[in-house]
Protein backbone atom coordinates (compact mmCIF):
# COMPACT_ATOMS: atom_id res chain seq x y z
CA UNK A 1 0.00 0.00 0.00
CA UNK A 2 2.91 1.93 0.62
CA UNK A 3 4.25 1.65 -2.79
CA UNK A 4 1.04 2.51 -4.44
CA UNK A 5 0.62 5.84 -2.46
CA UNK A 6 4.20 6.87 -3.45
CA UNK A 7 3.56 5.96 -6.99
CA UNK A 8 0.50 8.15 -7.27
CA UNK A 9 2.16 10.99 -5.73
CA UNK A 10 5.24 10.66 -8.13
CA UNK A 11 2.83 10.39 -10.98
CA UNK A 12 0.75 13.32 -9.53
CA UNK A 13 4.26 15.29 -8.80
CA UNK A 14 5.03 14.38 -13.07
CA UNK A 15 1.49 15.90 -14.48
CA UNK A 16 2.26 18.95 -12.10
CA UNK A 17 5.93 19.52 -13.54
CA UNK A 18 4.86 18.47 -17.13
CA UNK A 19 1.95 21.01 -16.79
CA UNK A 20 4.05 23.96 -16.49
CA UNK A 21 6.24 23.47 -19.58
CA UNK A 22 3.69 25.62 -22.06
CA UNK A 23 4.05 29.00 -19.72
CA UNK A 24 7.72 28.09 -18.75
CA UNK A 25 8.31 28.23 -23.08
CA UNK A 26 6.57 30.92 -23.17
CA UNK A 27 7.96 33.12 -20.76
CA UNK A 28 11.29 32.23 -21.61
CA UNK A 29 12.79 35.13 -23.71
CA UNK A 30 15.31 32.48 -26.01
CA UNK A 31 13.94 31.43 -29.60
CA UNK A 32 11.52 28.64 -29.82
CA UNK A 33 14.37 26.63 -31.69
CA UNK A 34 16.98 27.61 -29.17
CA UNK A 35 14.33 26.14 -26.29
CA UNK A 36 13.80 23.00 -28.13
CA UNK A 37 17.27 22.26 -29.06
CA UNK A 38 18.73 22.79 -25.39
CA UNK A 39 15.67 21.51 -23.27
CA UNK A 40 16.22 18.49 -25.54
CA UNK A 41 19.56 18.10 -24.84
CA UNK A 42 19.65 19.40 -21.12
CA UNK A 43 16.48 16.36 -20.64
CA UNK A 44 18.75 13.90 -22.50
CA UNK A 45 21.53 14.32 -20.12
CA UNK A 46 19.29 14.55 -16.89
CA UNK A 47 17.76 11.06 -18.01
CA UNK A 48 20.50 9.08 -18.75
CA UNK A 49 21.90 10.15 -15.37
CA UNK A 50 19.14 9.26 -13.38
CA UNK A 51 17.47 6.14 -15.28
CA UNK A 52 19.86 3.34 -14.85
CA UNK A 53 17.72 1.13 -17.32
CA UNK A 54 18.13 4.37 -19.76
CA UNK A 55 21.61 3.39 -20.40
CA UNK A 56 21.09 -0.28 -21.18
CA UNK A 57 18.49 -1.97 -24.18
CA UNK A 58 20.12 0.36 -26.65
CA UNK A 59 19.93 -1.00 -30.60
CA UNK A 60 19.00 0.44 -33.95
CA UNK A 61 15.18 -0.50 -33.01
CA UNK A 62 15.61 2.26 -30.21
CA UNK A 63 16.92 4.83 -32.16
CA UNK A 64 14.54 4.58 -35.03
CA UNK A 65 11.48 4.31 -31.90
CA UNK A 66 13.14 8.02 -30.60
CA UNK A 67 12.55 9.47 -34.00
CA UNK A 68 9.21 10.54 -33.77
CA UNK A 69 9.56 11.35 -29.96
CA UNK A 70 11.98 14.17 -31.50
CA UNK A 71 9.19 15.53 -33.49
CA UNK A 72 7.08 15.59 -30.61
CA UNK A 73 8.85 17.82 -28.21
CA UNK A 74 10.18 19.94 -31.28
CA UNK A 75 6.62 20.70 -32.30
CA UNK A 76 5.47 20.50 -29.02
CA UNK A 77 7.70 24.14 -28.30
CA UNK A 78 7.00 25.38 -31.47
CA UNK A 79 3.70 25.18 -31.51
CA UNK A 80 3.03 26.88 -27.84
CA UNK A 81 4.71 29.89 -29.30
CA UNK A 82 2.35 30.35 -31.74
CA UNK A 83 -1.01 29.45 -30.59
CA UNK A 84 -2.45 28.80 -26.59
CA UNK A 85 -1.05 26.63 -24.36
CA UNK A 86 -4.32 25.28 -23.56
CA UNK A 87 -4.50 24.75 -27.32
CA UNK A 88 -1.11 22.95 -27.76
CA UNK A 89 -1.60 20.70 -24.99
CA UNK A 90 -5.43 19.66 -25.90
CA UNK A 91 -4.09 19.03 -29.65
CA UNK A 92 -1.63 17.42 -28.57
CA UNK A 93 -3.64 14.79 -26.57
CA UNK A 94 -5.84 13.80 -30.00
CA UNK A 95 -2.92 11.22 -29.98
CA UNK A 96 -5.18 8.04 -29.83
CA UNK A 97 -7.17 8.96 -32.96
CA UNK A 98 -4.08 8.42 -34.87
CA UNK A 99 -3.14 5.33 -32.87
CA UNK A 100 -6.53 3.94 -33.76
CA UNK A 101 -6.38 4.71 -37.50
CA UNK A 102 -2.71 3.26 -37.97
CA UNK A 103 -2.97 0.41 -35.28
CA UNK A 104 -4.79 -2.12 -37.36
CA UNK A 105 -2.02 -1.85 -40.70
CA UNK A 106 1.12 -1.26 -38.49
CA UNK A 107 0.17 -3.38 -35.31
CA UNK A 108 -2.51 -5.91 -36.66
CA UNK A 109 -4.47 -4.46 -33.59
CA UNK A 110 -8.33 -4.87 -34.25
CA UNK A 111 -10.68 -1.68 -33.61
CA UNK A 112 -13.27 -2.16 -31.41
CA UNK A 113 -16.61 -0.98 -31.09
CA UNK A 114 -16.03 1.77 -28.32
CA UNK A 115 -12.80 2.47 -30.27
CA UNK A 116 -15.51 3.77 -33.02
CA UNK A 117 -16.83 5.86 -30.53
CA UNK A 118 -13.72 7.36 -29.32
CA UNK A 119 -12.60 8.11 -32.54
CA UNK A 120 -15.96 10.35 -33.12
CA UNK A 121 -15.29 11.86 -30.31
CA UNK A 122 -11.85 13.14 -30.31
CA UNK A 123 -12.90 13.74 -34.44
CA UNK A 124 -15.61 16.63 -33.08
CA UNK A 125 -13.54 17.96 -30.21
CA UNK A 126 -10.57 18.33 -32.73
CA UNK A 127 -13.34 20.13 -34.91
CA UNK A 128 -14.38 22.59 -32.12
CA UNK A 129 -11.00 24.13 -32.58
CA UNK A 130 -11.64 25.37 -35.72
CA UNK A 131 -14.91 26.77 -35.05
CA UNK A 132 -13.83 29.49 -34.20
CA UNK A 133 -10.39 30.93 -34.83
CA UNK A 134 -8.65 32.76 -32.11
CA UNK A 135 -7.52 36.40 -32.63
CA UNK A 136 -3.75 36.52 -32.45
CA UNK A 137 -2.27 37.58 -28.53
CA UNK A 138 0.97 38.80 -27.42
CA UNK A 139 1.32 35.01 -26.70
CA UNK A 140 -0.13 33.23 -29.24
CA UNK A 141 0.78 35.39 -32.13
CA UNK A 142 -0.16 32.99 -34.95
CA UNK A 143 -2.93 30.25 -33.40
CA UNK A 144 -3.60 28.70 -36.86
CA UNK A 145 -0.31 27.57 -37.81
CA UNK A 146 0.08 27.04 -33.68
CA UNK A 147 -3.04 24.60 -34.11
CA UNK A 148 -1.59 23.13 -37.15
CA UNK A 149 1.71 22.30 -35.39
CA UNK A 150 -0.11 21.09 -32.36
CA UNK A 151 -2.18 18.86 -34.27
CA UNK A 152 1.43 17.21 -35.69
CA UNK A 153 2.68 16.74 -32.48
CA UNK A 154 -0.21 14.55 -31.76
CA UNK A 155 0.42 12.63 -34.56
CA UNK A 156 3.90 12.34 -33.38
CA UNK A 157 2.96 11.56 -30.04
CA UNK A 158 0.66 8.85 -31.82
CA UNK A 159 3.75 7.54 -33.41
CA UNK A 160 6.12 7.26 -30.38
CA UNK A 161 3.43 5.43 -28.29
CA UNK A 162 3.17 2.73 -31.68
CA UNK A 163 7.29 2.65 -31.92
CA UNK A 164 7.56 1.49 -28.04
CA UNK A 165 4.58 -0.97 -28.58
CA UNK A 166 7.11 -2.14 -31.93
CA UNK A 167 9.57 -2.30 -29.68
CA UNK A 168 8.52 -4.55 -26.63
CA UNK A 169 6.81 -6.97 -29.58
CA UNK A 170 10.58 -7.41 -30.35
CA UNK A 171 10.98 -8.83 -27.35
CA UNK A 172 12.72 -5.92 -25.55
CA UNK A 173 12.74 -5.14 -22.25
CA UNK A 174 9.43 -2.64 -22.63
CA UNK A 175 10.23 0.22 -19.34
CA UNK A 176 14.53 0.11 -20.30
CA UNK A 177 13.54 0.19 -24.40
CA UNK A 178 11.36 3.28 -23.31
CA UNK A 179 14.00 5.14 -21.50
CA UNK A 180 16.35 4.70 -23.78
CA UNK A 181 14.21 6.33 -26.72
CA UNK A 182 13.46 9.02 -25.12
CA UNK A 183 17.00 9.86 -24.36
CA UNK A 184 17.71 8.69 -27.87
CA UNK A 185 14.79 11.07 -29.01
CA UNK A 186 15.47 14.33 -26.66
CA UNK A 187 19.72 13.95 -28.20
CA UNK A 188 18.21 13.93 -31.69
CA UNK A 189 15.52 16.79 -31.07
CA UNK A 190 18.93 18.27 -30.06
CA UNK A 191 20.86 17.95 -33.01
CA UNK A 192 18.12 19.00 -35.63
CA UNK A 193 17.42 21.86 -33.52
CA UNK A 194 20.62 23.17 -33.23
CA UNK A 195 21.28 24.82 -36.39
CA UNK A 196 18.51 26.89 -36.33
CA UNK A 197 19.26 27.32 -32.64
CA UNK A 198 22.47 28.95 -33.43
CA UNK A 199 24.13 31.12 -32.59
CA UNK A 200 23.19 32.18 -28.87
CA UNK A 201 22.87 36.16 -28.57
CA UNK A 202 22.28 38.18 -25.25
CA UNK A 203 20.16 36.24 -22.59
CA UNK A 204 19.50 37.10 -19.36
CA UNK A 205 19.90 35.02 -16.46
CA UNK A 206 16.09 34.44 -15.81
CA UNK A 207 16.19 33.06 -19.32
CA UNK A 208 18.93 30.57 -19.09
CA UNK A 209 17.10 29.56 -15.13
CA UNK A 210 13.82 28.90 -17.02
CA UNK A 211 15.70 26.93 -19.70
CA UNK A 212 17.28 24.73 -17.31
CA UNK A 213 14.13 24.31 -15.37
CA UNK A 214 12.26 23.40 -18.60
CA UNK A 215 15.26 20.46 -19.19
CA UNK A 216 16.75 18.98 -15.94
CA UNK A 217 12.72 19.44 -14.41
CA UNK A 218 9.79 19.84 -16.73
CA UNK A 219 10.88 17.42 -19.44
CA UNK A 220 14.18 15.24 -17.52
CA UNK A 221 13.22 15.04 -13.90
CA UNK A 222 9.37 14.58 -14.91
CA UNK A 223 9.63 11.21 -17.12
CA UNK A 224 12.09 9.57 -14.42
CA UNK A 225 9.30 10.45 -11.73
CA UNK A 226 6.60 8.59 -14.27
CA UNK A 227 8.91 5.51 -14.93
CA UNK A 228 9.09 4.85 -10.97
CA UNK A 229 5.79 5.71 -10.35
CA UNK A 230 4.69 2.86 -13.54
CA UNK A 231 6.14 -0.22 -11.51
CA UNK A 232 3.34 0.50 -8.80
CA UNK A 233 0.41 2.37 -10.02
CA UNK A 234 -2.40 0.47 -12.49
CA UNK A 235 -2.32 1.81 -16.50
CA UNK A 236 -5.61 3.29 -15.68
CA UNK A 237 -5.30 4.77 -12.92
CA UNK A 238 -1.99 6.76 -13.70
CA UNK A 239 -3.98 8.04 -17.21
CA UNK A 240 -6.79 9.28 -14.87
CA UNK A 241 -3.77 10.90 -12.65
CA UNK A 242 -1.97 12.19 -15.27
CA UNK A 243 -5.34 14.36 -16.39
CA UNK A 244 -3.73 16.79 -14.17
CA UNK A 245 -1.60 18.13 -16.66
CA UNK A 246 -3.92 19.42 -19.26
CA UNK A 247 -6.02 20.86 -16.46
CA UNK A 248 -3.24 22.88 -14.81
CA UNK A 249 -1.69 23.94 -17.93
CA UNK A 250 -4.23 26.53 -19.12
CA UNK A 251 -3.69 27.62 -15.44
CA UNK A 252 -0.28 28.28 -15.61
CA UNK A 253 -0.30 30.17 -18.89
CA UNK A 254 -2.71 32.45 -17.34
CA UNK A 255 -1.33 33.10 -14.32
CA UNK A 256 2.26 34.26 -15.61
CA UNK A 257 1.20 35.14 -19.41
CA UNK A 258 -2.57 36.62 -18.35
CA UNK A 259 -3.51 34.18 -21.56
CA UNK A 260 -7.13 32.92 -21.82
CA UNK A 261 -7.82 30.17 -24.35
CA UNK A 262 -10.91 30.48 -26.33
CA UNK A 263 -14.48 28.96 -25.37
CA UNK A 264 -14.48 26.68 -28.53
CA UNK A 265 -10.55 25.68 -27.81
CA UNK A 266 -11.82 24.33 -23.85
CA UNK A 267 -14.66 23.08 -25.36
CA UNK A 268 -13.25 21.20 -27.53
CA UNK A 269 -9.76 20.00 -25.35
CA UNK A 270 -13.26 18.99 -22.33
CA UNK A 271 -14.55 16.60 -25.36
CA UNK A 272 -10.96 15.53 -26.17
CA UNK A 273 -9.75 14.67 -22.46
CA UNK A 274 -13.28 13.31 -21.81
CA UNK A 275 -12.53 10.73 -25.18
CA UNK A 276 -9.37 9.89 -23.43
CA UNK A 277 -10.68 8.47 -20.62
CA UNK A 278 -13.42 6.56 -22.23
CA UNK A 279 -10.11 5.03 -24.55
CA UNK A 280 -8.27 4.11 -21.31
CA UNK A 281 -11.21 2.94 -19.08
CA UNK A 282 -11.98 0.38 -22.48
CA UNK A 283 -8.61 -0.88 -22.63
CA UNK A 284 -8.16 -1.09 -18.97
CA UNK A 285 -11.57 -3.37 -18.84
CA UNK A 286 -10.18 -5.93 -22.16
CA UNK A 287 -6.66 -6.27 -21.06
CA UNK A 288 -3.40 -4.82 -21.09
CA UNK A 289 -2.97 -2.69 -23.73
CA UNK A 290 -0.37 0.45 -24.29
CA UNK A 291 -1.98 3.65 -23.47
CA UNK A 292 -1.66 7.24 -25.34
CA UNK A 293 -0.94 9.64 -22.38
CA UNK A 294 2.26 11.76 -21.11
CA UNK A 295 3.45 15.12 -22.67
CA UNK A 296 6.81 16.34 -23.30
Amino acid sequence: MIDRTRGRLLVLAAALIFSAGGAGIKACALTPWQIASFRSGIAALVVWLLASEARRNWSWRVVVAGLPYAATVLLFVLANRLTTSASTIFLQSTAPLYILLVAPWLLRERNRGIDLAVMALIVGGLALFFVGVEPPKRSAPNPVAGNLLAVLSGVAWALTIVSLRWLGRRGDDPRGSAAAAVVSGNLTAFLIGLPFALPVLAASALDWSLLAGLGVVQLGLGYVYLTRAARHVPAFEMSVLLLLEPALNPVWALAVQGERPGIWSLLGGGVILAATVLKTWADSRSGPRAEARRSP
